[in-house]
C-alpha cells in the first residue's frame, strides 16, 4: 500500500539489495573517494552513469589454442628425438612454422588493442 509520502515522490519506486561485509566497505570507500556521504544518490548515479566494461576475450581463444598445438607439437618431437636420439629438419620446419602461428595471433591480438 503506498503512503501519502512515497506517492508524493518523484522516485516512488524502491529496489533493495543484499551485500556482504567486504562488498559493504568497498562501496563506501568509493563513496569516500566521491566525497560524499549519500549513499542513496551515490548507489544511483553508479548504477544509471557509471562504466560498464565488457571484455571480450574471445580473441585469446586463437592464441590458446595455438600454444597448445605447439606446446603439444614440441612434446611429439621431444619424445621422438628421446627414444631415437634423432632430429629432422621437418622438426625444426613444425616448430618454425608454430612459432609463425602464435606470432601471427600475437599481432592480429595487439592490432586489435590499438
Amino acid at each position: 500500500m503506498k503512503t501519502e509520502k512515497t506517492e508524493n515522490r518523484s522516485r516512488n519506486i524502491q529496489l533493495k539489495f543484499h551485500v556482504d561485509e567486504h562488498e559493504r566497505k568497498v562501496i563506501y570507500r568509493r563513496m569516500e573517494l566521491a566525497k560524499t556521504n549519500k549513499k542513496e544518490a551515490f548507489l544511483r548515479k553508479q548504477a544509471m552513469d557509471g562504466a560498464i566494461i565488457n571484455i571480450d576475450y574471445s580473441h585469446l581463444n586463437e592464441l590458446f589454442n595455438d600454444v597448445g598445438k605447439a606446446t603439444s607439437n614440441i612434446n611429439q618431437i621431444a619424445k621422438r628425438v628421446n627414444s631415437t636420439g634423432r632430429i629432422y629438419l621437418e622438426d625444426f620446419e613444425e616448430i618454425k612454422l608454430n612459432q609463425n602461428q602464435i606470432i601471427s595471433a600475437l599481432r592480429a591480438m595487439d592490432s586489435k588493442l590499438l
